[in-house]
């Protein structure tokens, strides 16, 4: 990749209403001048579960190999693929106690994305006014309420 390619921002968000329950997912992509949104949502989930999902939904939007700087507000997004990852994937998928890595299915995909690019990651305080983070939550706001009612999904039984 040549250093004078633009580097593409990636603003991510998950938000949860109940932990496990609602959530959703938001991401804001910038690239020079150009900006996507992206959002979704699952009805039983969990926050942390959602964070990982808006950084992997970006990443699986970008349609080549990228300078990226992802933004997140979720420190477990953050420590996790920049530290903690390296004694997961050696200790084969297990935390430092022996215990299985939770959500290693997404920090697995993320992985895999994250090796096609050269990846800058930042967290930022969340709710604190940074323009593109607030995006993101609104977007992953409105993942949730976007999700079809419960009830159409499970009609009740006569």
């Amino acid at each position: 990749m040549k250093r004078t390619e633009v580097i593409t921002h990636i603003y991510a968000d998950g938000a949860c209403r109940g932990n496990p329950g609602r959530g959703g997912w938001g991401v804001l992509l910038q690239a020079g001048t150009a900006e996507k949104e992206l959002w979704g949502g699952e009805h039983e989930t969990t926050n942390n579960r959602m964070e990982l999902t808006a950084v992997i939904r970006a990443l699986e939007a970008l349609k080549r190999q990228a300078f990226v700087h992802v933004h997140t507000d979720s420190q477990y997004v953050q420590k996790g693929i920049s530290q903690w990852i390296h004694g997961w994937k050696r200790n084969g998928w297990k935390t430092a106690d022996k215990k299985p890595v939770k959500n290693a299915d997404l920090w697995q995909r993320l992985d895999a994305l994250a090796q096609g690019h050269e990846i800058t990651w930042s967290w930022i305080k969340g709710h604190a006014g940074h323009p593109g983070n607030e995006r993101a939550d609104t977007l992953a706001n409105r993942g949730i309420d976007e999700l079809p009612d419960d009830s159409t999904n499970n009609p009740p039984n006569p």
